[in-house]
């Protein structure tokens, strides 16, 4: 499949880039993309939630009020989980949301993911660009160029470059990540998808 090369200006360069049928054309497969989103998404979460348990609570261990002739349930411990301040039941403890998931599974998510964005029509390959120094304003003025104004981007750039990223790191709904760490979490979730056109050989290999 071809795809036009836009320039950073918007306008097209008269190019096209070959997109390899086998990553960019399958079909889409949503159960690997559900458990890729899954594990990315269980992956950032901290898991250092904790709440105190009746044996953690400072407090007295007297007895409430005595056993008998109350005409009320018996009561023990202030620390009981009945009463206010005492401590929770089966509350959450720290732990590690991390799963494993097959190699697989993982890249023909990225595959699917990709499919998606060429069968809705939202990638955009731009040729590979250079800025001598960090300037938000230029890259403002290339998101605007390409009529991606208020939309969610993900730029895909081929190896690091700090201009680039020191660029757009502090815009709103922008994202720009290397080709060698795109994930089926970041694919889907932006509106657009800017591929620069050194980054499509680096995704093709990885996933194929």
């Amino acid at each position: 499949m071809d795809i036009a090369i836009l320039n950073i200006k918007g306008e097209d360069t008269g190019r096209k880039a070959a997109l390899n049928d086998e990553v960019f054309k399958i079909e889409p497969n949503d159960h690997a993309i559900y458990l890729d989103v899954k594990q990315y998404l269980a992956n950032q979460r901290q898991g250092t939630h904790k709440s105190k348990e009746r044996a953690e609570i400072s407090g007295s261990t007297r007895k409430v009020k005595k056993q008998k002739g109350t005409g009320t349930a018996r009561m023990g411990s202030v620390k009981s989980p009945l009463l206010r301040g005492g401590g929770t039941v089966f509350g959450p403890k720290p732990r590690d949301y991390s799963f494993k998931l097959n190699k697989k599974v993982k890249v023909l998510a990225r595959k699917s993911a990709l499919a998606y964005k060429i069968q809705d029509e939202n990638i955009v390959v731009l040729e590979d660009f250079k800025l001598d120094t960090p300037k938000t304003k230029v890259y403002l003025e290339m998101i605007k160029s390409l009529a991606l104004n208020g939309k969610k981007t993900l730029m895909v750039i081929p190896e690091v470059d700090k201009n680039i990223i020191l660029s757009g790191r502090n815009i709103p709904k922008v994202k720009i990540a290397l080709a060698t760490d795109i994930n089926t979490y970041d694919v889907l979730n932006a509106d657009k998808l800017i591929l620069c056109e050194g980054s499509i050989v680096k995704i093709e290999n990885i996933l194929n």
